[in-house]
């Protein structure tokens, strides 16, 4: 069997950079489709081989040992992610016949393998077809958040904290909706378009869409579509953002004529949400941390007509001291673990507790620095793409415990969950400077 750059090909080599070099998948994923200008049907076998394989890492990992004659810790890091990446294929995608996926597997062994690694692979992919519909998983009641991990690839400590915060059934929503992929969802531009006239161009050119259940300006497409075939995007008339951080702007509420900061703006998502909702009047004045990102919002709010967007490199956990007390609304959309966006990057499955301890004390700080630029009667919204207390509620509660110019507002803090509110996973604290 000869390859010329397939799309199962390019996976095995982007899964071995993304191994060996600890590239996000994401990054590297755009860079290949880019380079052998995948398209298509392509494409997308390519796309959903490293997402996929990646998002099952876990599973596979444990299969394979079990399955392998060969201490998994001596498997050769090549003949790994063929393993893994055959393993996929069997167990998950129905439509790629399990002697294929082995046969496939066997020829990237011989093309960049040592000898005798091809029949190796073999002997353990056609233990994967033999045994798909009875696998040897851990115990539920001896092992539960071993079983838990294995089912749904998914660290156990992150089983073990979500069941503890969030009780048995909400915790296997959310594992459950973790690994399902959410079609893209848009925000439309306002200024020059209802939603109702973009809903139904995208219909009539055959793209199954609905409105957002929640927010008045959201899109959910019905069916996957590469971004190049949306035009609605390279024209301005919208762009893709999930109905969570519309929600988002949408209790931030901010007015026509307002000053707003974005203290963490990057890639300027929200930002834009806000200068759409402001009518494209007043001053919004987006900060980050790294300046070469803020390119990103001076031309995604070019491409929305939108010129209200100032932007400035700042570190958020300490006030500028040219803004204390000048704006209507803040934002503080604070950088997170991204536990709530799992979905959609399935690296981060792989954080340690480690990774995120140090989190909560940095958002705290970004937090209380925010509430600085906040003036008597203003706003002032916290948020977070992930689903962790200690990173949410708690920073919240610390937040208000220690600032008495603020009140939660009756809106208080809320939590949204993918498997309850088809979102992301996201938290939203709201306050109001009373003093």
């Amino acid at each position: 069997m000869a390859f010329s750059n397939s799309a199962r090909e390019l996976a095995f080599l982007s899964l071995l950079k993304c191994e060996e070099a600890q590239k996000f998948s994401n990054l590297e994923i755009d860079a290949t489709i880019r380079r052998h200008g995948l398209a298509g049907a392509e494409r997308a076998l390519y796309t959903n081989l490293v997402y996929g394989t990646i998002e099952r890492k876990i599973t596979l990992d444990y299969l394979i040992e079990k399955f392998s004659t060969v201490r998994f810790r001596d498997i050769d890091v090549k003949v790994l992610c063929i393993l893994r990446l055959g393993a996929y294929q069997i167990l998950y995608l129905d439509r790629v016949p399990a002697h294929a996926a082995c046969d496939e597997a066997v020829e990237l062994c011989k093309l960049y393998c040592n000898r005798g690694a091809s029949g190796y692979v073999n002997a353990v992919l056609r233990e994967f077809t033999r045994k798909q519909d009875k696998l040897p998983l851990p115990d539920q009641n001896t092992e539960p958040y071993k079983y838990l991990s294995v089912v749904y690839s998914c660290p156990e400590w992150l089983c073990y904290m979500w069941e503890s915060m969030y009780g048995v059934e909400k915790s296997r929503g959310i594992l459950e909706a973790m690994n399902i992929h959410p079609y893209i969802t848009l925000r439309v531009n306002n200024l020059l378009a209802t939603r109702d006239e973009i809903l139904e161009e995208i219909k009539s050119e055959g793209i199954s869409a609905i409105p957002t259940r929640l927010s008045p300006y959201g899109i959910r497409l019905g069916q996957f579509v590469p971004i190049t075939e949306l035009h609605w995007l390279s024209e301005g008339l919208c762009y893709v953002q999930d109905e969570a951080s519309q929600l988002c702007v949408a209790e931030l509420a901010p007015l026509p004529g307002e000053t707003v900061i974005d203290v963490c703006a990057c890639p300027g998502g929200k930002t834009f949400g806000c200068g759409l909702t402001m009518q494209n009047k007043g001053r919004i004045i987006a900060l980050d941390l790294h300046e070469n990102k803020l390119s990103l919002i001076k031309r995604g709010a070019q491409g929305l007509g939108l010129d209200i967007i100032e932007t400035m490199a700042h570190n958020g956990s300490s006030p500028h001291p040219a803004f204390k007390g000048i704006a209507d609304r803040v934002l503080c959309d604070a950088p997170c673990s991204g536990l709530g966006v799992i979905a959609k990057k399935p690296d981060l499955r792989f954080k340690t507790p480690e990774d995120i301890g140090r989190l909560p004390d940095i958002q705290y700080k970004i937090l209380s620095a925010s509430a600085e630029y906040v003036k008597k009667g203003g706003l002032l919204l916290y948020s977070t793409c992930t689903l962790s207390k200690a990173e949410n509620e708690s920073v919240a509660t610390r937040f208000a415990e220690s600032s008495p110019d603020f009140e939660l507002e009756d809106f208080g803090m809320r939590t949204l969950f993918p498997h309850e509110h088809g979102t992301d996973g996201f938290f939203i604290a709201k306050f109001r400077r009373v003093l």
